[in-house]
C-alpha cells in the first residue's frame, strides 16, 4: 500500500454555531490537501434537537467532504453504552434508515465512545458503510476491561455472518498527530487522523491541527474510502480484533 493518510472529524454538537461554523471552514480550507470526512451523531429527538437543522447541517457537509454515520448510544452527551445488547445494532440500523430517507449517503461508521459489538458490526456492514471505530491505541478513559477493537492497520473484519467490513482505524488523535509531524520518521501505512469538532473551540488546539495536517499532507498522499476498498487486502476475525 502507498504511504496515505485520512483524516476524520467527530462532529458531536452538529447543532452548536460555533462548534459548526469552524468545523465548515476547516472543511472548506482542506489543510495538507486533506479532506476532512465529517461523522456526524444524528439528531437527538428526545433531547429535542432541530431535526430540520441538523439536516440542512449534514447535507452541507457532504458538499465539502466524506459524510459518515456516529452513533451515540445513550444520549447526545452519553456515547458509550455499559452493556452489550441487540438493542444497539438495532439504532444503528434505525438511523440509517432515517439518513437514507433523507437522501443523505453515508460512506463512513464510528461508534460513540468507541463502542462496536458483533451486532453493531453486522449492522455497520448491512448498511454498506467502512467502519473507524478500531484504533491503533487504547484511548485512556476506558474503563479496564471495557471492549473495543484493536487494528494498527486497515483490514477486512470477517464477521460472524461471513460478511467483510472494510475497518479503517484511527491511528492518531490531535496530540499524537501533532508530535509525528515534527518527528523524522512516520511509518504506518496508512496515518488516520481523528478529532472532534469541539477541539476548534481551543485557538491552541485548532493551530495545532492546521500545522500538523499541513506538515502531514508533505509527506502523505490523501486517500478515500473507495481507494482503500481497492487496495486493502488482510482479512482479520472480527473476535481476533476485539480487544480489552
Amino acid at each position: 500500500m502507498k504511504r496515505r493518510a485520512f483524516v476524520t472529524c467527530h462532529v458531536e454538537r452538529p447543532l452548536d454555531d460555533a462548534c459548526w461554523s469552524r468545523f465548515a471552514a476547516l472543511q472548506e480550507k482542506r489543510p495538507g490537501g486533506f479532506p476532512i470526512a465529517a461523522l456526524v451523531r444524528p439528531p437527538d429527538r428526545s433531547g429535542g434537537e432541530d431535526g430540520r437543522r441538523w439536516l440542512e447541517r449534514a447535507r452541507e457537509a457532504a458538499g465539502r467532504g466524506p459524510l459518515g454515520h456516529h452513533t451515540h448510544f445513550v444520549s447526545a452527551e452519553h456515547a458509550r453504552p455499559a452493556e452489550p445488547g441487540p438493542e444497539h445494532g438495532e439504532r444503528v440500523r434505525r438511523e440509517g434508515a432515517w439518513l437514507r430517507e433523507e437522501g443523505l449517503s453515508p460512506s463512513l461508521f464510528c461508534g460513540g465512545g468507541w463502542y462496536v459489538d458483533a451486532g453493531v458490526a453486522e449492522a455497520v456492514a448491512e448498511l454498506g458503510y467502512a467502519d473507524c471505530t478500531a484504533t491503533a491505541f487504547r484511548p485512556a478513559y476506558l474503563a479496564p476491561g471495557a471492549p473495543r477493537i484493536a487494528l494498527d492497520a486497515p483490514a477486512w473484519l470477517v464477521l460472524a455472518s461471513g460478511v467483510r467490513l472494510l475497518e479503517i482505524p484511527s491511528t492518531h488523535t490531535l496530540g499524537m498527530a501533532a508530535r509525528a509531524s515534527l518527528s523524522p520518521g512516520l511509518d504506518d501505512e496508512l496515518v488516520h487522523v481523528y478529532f472532534h469538532d469541539t477541539d476548534l473551540l481551543s485557538p491552541t488546539r485548532r493551530i495545532a491541527l492546521l500545522t500538523a495536517l499541513t506538515a502531514l499532507g508533505r509527506r502523505r498522499e490523501p486517500t478515500t474510502v473507495e481507494a482503500l476498498h481497492d487496495v486493502v487486502a488482510r482479512e482479520v476475525a472480527f473476535g481476533a480484533a476485539s480487544s480489552m
